[in-house]
């Protein structure tokens, strides 16, 4: 039996110690009071240039542990991908629908670290992030808050809206209440080789999401839900999501999207 991942908060500022006690009461985590391996990973809150503001990042405890992971939308790869990354041009934009003229509102239901979603909102896209638990949450929010501060990206933050909550209950609960062109879904792809050779977000993210094995209720109800489209991203050789076959297919050079459409 695995042991579930244990995380808990850990402040670095006293200026911070009541926002820290906010988020452990309201994302029901605990604080450490300071880096010990008491806890598998820790949501570091830190100061950041902007007041008020802060920084979250996930960190693994221990000796040999990796790096820190945090959501930046405003430089490195994020901004690499949006000046250079294609455009409306790019597979993503085609799988969506984007059309001259048409930007879709997206429900993405795998938020993650929403490096997808801020594409799709730097074209144009209205985007809802769904994401369920509670640390990748933390670290997806205070990313598009912080590029909400930013001046060359805070109109993209604009379009891009987190939400906390399970994707299938949201599904159940809302019965097409929040009006979406396309539901867009990631799931996480299987470990492949030896964990050190996974990326060191992915890594992360299966300790703490685990395996995503519920993913495939999720295409069934979305496929119910009122929207133009629905849009799997998957590994290019990967059976489709359920075993249900879509109606199109759009790839890159190491991605697959499956495209079910609404009539």
């Amino acid at each position: 039996m695995t042991t579930p991942t244990t995380i808990a908060l850990l402040c670095t500022s006293d200026t911070l110690l009541h926002t820290t006690q906010q988020l452990a009461d309201q994302y029901q985590l605990p604080i450490s009071t300071h880096n010990d391996t008491t806890y598998d990973y820790l949501l570091v809150i830190e100061p950041w240039t902007t007041t008020p503001g802060y920084l979250c990042k996930l960190q693994q405890t221990g000796a040999k542990a990796p790096g820190a992971v945090f959501v930046d939308f405003c430089s490195g790869k994020a901004a690499h991908r949006r000046q250079f990354g294609g455009g409306r041009k790019q597979t993503l934009a085609r799988a969506v629908g984007i059309k001259p003229g048409f930007n879709p509102a997206i429900l993405d239901l795998t938020g993650g670290l929403g490096r997808d979603a801020f594409v799709l909102a730097s074209l144009g896209c209205h985007v809802n992030l769904v994401e369920r638990q509670p640390a990748i949450y933390l670290l997806l929010e205070n990313g598009i808050e912080r590029a909400r501060h930013d001046a060359d990206v805070a109109a993209i933050a604009s379009n891009m809206s987190p939400h906390f909550a399970d994707a299938t209950d949201l599904l159940k609960r809302l019965h097409d209440r929040i009006k979406t062109d396309v539901i867009y879904l990631d799931p996480m792809y299987p470990t492949r080789g030896k964990s050190a050779l996974i990326k060191k977000e992915m890594r992360y993210f299966h300790d703490i999401a685990g395996k995503d094995e519920d993913a495939a209720t999720l295409l069934p109800l979305a496929m119910h839900y009122q929207c133009k489209r629905v849009v799997v991203k998957r590994p290019l050789s990967a059976a489709p999501l359920a075993n249900i076959k879509p109606d199109t297919i759009i790839t890159s050079k190491n991605t697959r999207y499956d495209i079910y459409l609404h009539n």
